[in-house]
């Protein structure tokens, strides 16, 4: 079973209601569904902060949006609760990755944004991210499966 950041197979996730559609994310998907695999689209954000959200970034390990608001216990319970849906749906199925969406205060791998709003970024796991990682689930970003294509 493979998960993917469902704002990059086009869902209108996105903090702005757009998406992050990637074509190498899609194509990966289908062929891995051709062969049989089960691909789950997931967001941890969607169900508990809405389309469209002011922006979020993490700060001294607390998610905080755009307006200053510490939105931390939102991102953690997301976390949870799609965890809850994967785990209903995998039924004992491996995971064998996750590709999630680079830089996410969710979903970002190895590199997410430094906080300030401006672009930059820091070394550091969006918090879903962080929780794959703890149950030894492989996670990759979009960026890291173009370069492997």
């Amino acid at each position: 079973m493979y998960l993917i950041s469902a704002c990059l197979m086009g869902k209108n996730y996105k903090y702005n209601g757009g998406n992050n559609e990637t074509a190498e994310v899609v194509e990966f998907v289908a062929r891995a569904e051709a062969e049989g695999k089960t691909c789950m689209l997931v967001c941890p954000e969607i169900e508990v902060l809405g389309v469209p959200r002011i922006p979020v970034e993490i700060t001294g390990g607390r998610a905080v949006n755009k307006e200053g608001k510490d939105v931390t216990e939102k991102f953690l319970l997301g976390t949870k609760k799609e965890w809850q849906k994967i785990e209903a749906k995998a039924k004992g199925e491996k995971i064998e990755l996750a590709i999630l969406k680079a830089n996410s205060p969710s979903c970002g791998c190895d590199v997410i944004y430094d906080g300030t709003f401006t672009g930059k970024t820091v070394q550091g796991d969006g918090f879903f991210t962080k929780l794959l990682k703890e149950k030894g689930i492989k996670v990759i970003t979009e960026k890291e499966l173009c370069n492997e294509l």
